[in-house]
C-alpha cells in the first residue's frame, strides 16, 4: 500500500499584520522628523525651538512607548517604522554615549555654579580643589560667602579674582582681569592665566536664567541677548588660546549657542564621558554648564561629584 502524504502548507501572513498599527507608525515617523528637523521648529512662538533643543536627546525616549504599543498590536508596519527614529537618534547622539576621554594634557579647568544658597561653601571649595585642577571658575557667588571660598582655596590657589558674582582661582599667575559687560550687573569676567605653556585667555560667565511659563513659553530672550554680548567679547579678544566656561543655561544643541559653538569646541562633545549632564544635580537632565576652547585641544571632559549646589561641577583637561 502506498502511503499518501498531504502537502505541507504555510499559512499566509495575514494582511492585518502589516496594516494594523498605522497610527503608531505615523508617530514613529513624526518622532524621527522632530529629531532630524529640529532646526526648523520656529522660535517665534515662545522660543519653542530652543526649548525642544535643550532636552533634544530625551526625545528619543518616545520610541519606548511606541515600541511597546507596536508589540501589543503585533504590527510589523510599526516595528519597521520605529527603525527610523532609532537610526536618526543613533546618528545624532550615539557618539555621545561613549567615553571619549583620552590621556595626557597639561591644563585642567573646573567650572561650577556653586548656587548662592549653597549650605556648605567651604566644603564645596575643598571638593573642587581635590580635583587637582590648575584653574577653578565659580559662578553665582554670594558676596557674603566669598570669604569662605577664598579661605578654603587660598593655600592651593594663591591667584584669584572675583568680579561681581563670578570668580576665578588659579595655581598660575593671572593678570589683566576685568569684568565683561553682558548684563546691567557683573556676571562675567575675562582674565589671562600665565601657564607654563604660555598665556591663556579665560572667560567665566553666568548667563541669565530661563524659565518655562504657560503665558510666555521658554523665557530665553534675556539669556540670548547676554550671549550675543559675550560672543562679541570673546570673538574680539586677540588671544590665540581662549577658554570660555560657565553656566550658559543652555545646551550645545540649543540654536541660541550656535554663535559660540561655531567658533569654539565644546570639550564635552569632543572628549567627554557620556552626555555629561550637569543639571539638576539630584537628577541631571541637561548639560547647561559648559567648557568651550579654541587654540587648545580637549583631551578629556567629565562631571565631578555633587556638592552643596543644584549644579554638578564640570571639568576638562586640555593640551595647550
Amino acid at each position: 500500500m502506498t502511503a499518501v502524504t498531504e502537502p505541507i502548507t504555510v499559512p499566509p501572513v495575514r494582511a492585518g499584520f502589516w496594516r494594523r498599527g498605522r497610527v503608531i507608525a505615523v508617530f514613529a515617523v513624526l518622532t524621527a522628523l522632530v529629531l532630524l528637523a529640529h532646526p526648523l521648529v520656529p522660535n517665534w512662538a515662545g522660543n519653542a525651538g530652543s526649548l525642544l533643543e535643550t532636552f533634544l536627546p530625551w526625545a528619543g525616549l518616545l520610541v519606548v512607548p511606541l515600541l511597546v504599543a507596536a508589540l501589543i498590536r503585533r504590527s510589523a508596519l510599526a516595528l519597521v517604522a520605529l527603525l527610523l527614529p532609532a537610526l536618526v537618534w543613533g546618528v545624532s547622539f550615539g557618539g555621545r554615549v561613549f567615553d571619549k576621554r583620552g590621556t595626557g594634557g597639561d591644563f585642567t579647568i573646573v567650572s561650577h555654579n556653586v548656587n548662592d544658597e549653597n549650605p556648605d561653601p567651604a566644603g564645596t571649595a575643598r571638593a573642587l580643589a581635590s580635583s587637582g585642577a590648575q584653574v577653578i571658575a565659580l559662578e553665582e557667588l554670594k558676596r557674603s560667602e566669598v570669604p569662605k571660598y577664598e579661605d578654603a582655596l587660598a593655600a592651593a590657589y594663591p591667584h584669584h579674582s572675583v568680579q561681581g558674582t563670578v570668580g576665578i582661582w588659579s595655581t598660575y599667575p593671572i593678570h589683566d582681569t576685568e569684568p565683561v559687560a553682558i548684563m546691567p550687573w557683573t556676571r562675567a569676567l575675562r582674565t589671562t592665566v600665565d601657564s607654563p605653556k604660555g598665556p591663556v585667555a579665560v572667560f567665566v560667565a553666568h548667563l541669565p536664567s530661563v524659565r518655562v511659563r504657560v503665558d510666555s513659553g521658554f523665557t530665553a530672550n534675556g539669556r540670548d541677548a547676554a550671549l550675543g554680548l559675550l560672543t562679541d567679547a570673546v570673538a574680539a579678544d586677540p588671544a590665540p588660546r581662549k577658554i570660555l566656561v560657565g553656566d550658559f543655561n543652555g545646551t550645545t544643541d540649543d540654536r541660541a549657542l550656535a554663535p559660540i559653538t561655531a567658533r569654539m569646541q565644546s570639550a564635552q562633545d569632543e572628549a567627554g564621558d557620556g552626555f555629561g549632564f550637569s543639571w539638576p544635580a539630584s537628577l541631571p537632565l541637561a548639560r547647561i554648564d559648559q567648557i568651550f576652547v579654541t587654540g587648545a585641544r580637549p583631551t578629556a571632559a567629565w562631571t565631578l561629584p555633587a556638592t552643596g549646589s543644584d549644579h554638578l561641577p564640570v571639568a576638562a583637561t586640555l593640551t595647550l
